[in-house]
């Protein structure tokens, strides 16, 4: 199915050796000379020069080939890319993701039903955990975080399972060069006790990643009774990811 492209990769491409050598600076022992400053303004890398462009001018980029379920297949988006410029060893990125809790709504934490009398209200299903995953990865390749790729304004995300998010973070990790080298995870809520559901949460996590279960770490705590998060009225978690290059 054709998809209009969501954006260019946020990562900039490797200037050419022209444009790099009109913007060096020259030094010599001990002193150096800036540019000339008209140059720096009629440059395309300029804050002046900058634009943005209109996202029917974008590039198309090809979609995700990787065969999934019907719903995601249709649902995936297309034309996003992560083409770093630089091949780092590593990459580090952070996720934070924090939903209220309300009756009437299933509680899904790392893709597995937590029985509770509340869930999260979102847009989606609601998965706090895969969120942050999703936008832990997206940090560490430099790329948008995860409202703009899979905006609420947009229906066909409405209930949508967090599944189709973290798998396109993977596809967008390996496109880029990258696997996980491990995550860590900590889920804040003061309830219901999470100890019974940890490993099964773990694992699920894991097979989405497909990473082995030993570098992926689950930690779960309460807040004390301290605000919203305390109180059960909410739900958070953090992330943080390391990306190894392949």
């Amino acid at each position: 199915m054709a998809a209009t492209p969501l954006y260019a990769s946020s990562i900039p491409a490797k200037a050419s050796t022209n444009s790099a050598k009109s913007h060096s600076y020259s030094f010599s022992r001990s002193h150096f000379t800036a540019p000339n400053p008209r140059n720096l303004l009629s440059s395309p890398l300029s804050l002046r020069a900058s634009k943005t462009t209109p996202i029917s001018a974008l590039p198309s980029v090809s979609a995700a080939s990787a065969a999934t379920t019907a719903l995601e297949t249709d649902q995936a988006p297309a034309g996003i890319s992560a083409t770093p410029s630089k091949a780092l060893p590593f990459r580090v990125g952070h996720g934070f993701d924090l939903h209220r809790l309300e009756p009437g709504y299933p509680l899904i934490i790392g893709g597995i039903n937590i029985p509770h009398e509340r869930g999260c209200e979102a847009h989606s299903d609601g998965d706090v955990l895969l969120h942050c995953v999703v936008d832990a990865i997206l940090g560490a390749l430099g790329l948008p975080d995860i409202g703009q790729i899979f905006p609420d304004s947009d229906p066909k995300w409405k209930g949508a399972p967090s599944s189709v998010f973290i798998k396109e973070a993977v596809r967008l990790m390996h496109e880029a060069g990258y696997d996980l080298g491990n995550l860590d995870a900590t889920l804040i809520l003061q309830r219901p006790k999470l100890s019974p559901h940890k490993e099964a949460i773990r694992a699920n996590l894991s097979e989405l990643l497909g990473a082995d279960p030993t570098v992926v770490n689950l930690k779960a705590k309460t807040h004390e009774k301290v605000d919203s998060l305390g109180e059960n009225r909410s739900i958070a978690a953090h992330t943080v990811v390391l990306l190894m290059r392949k």
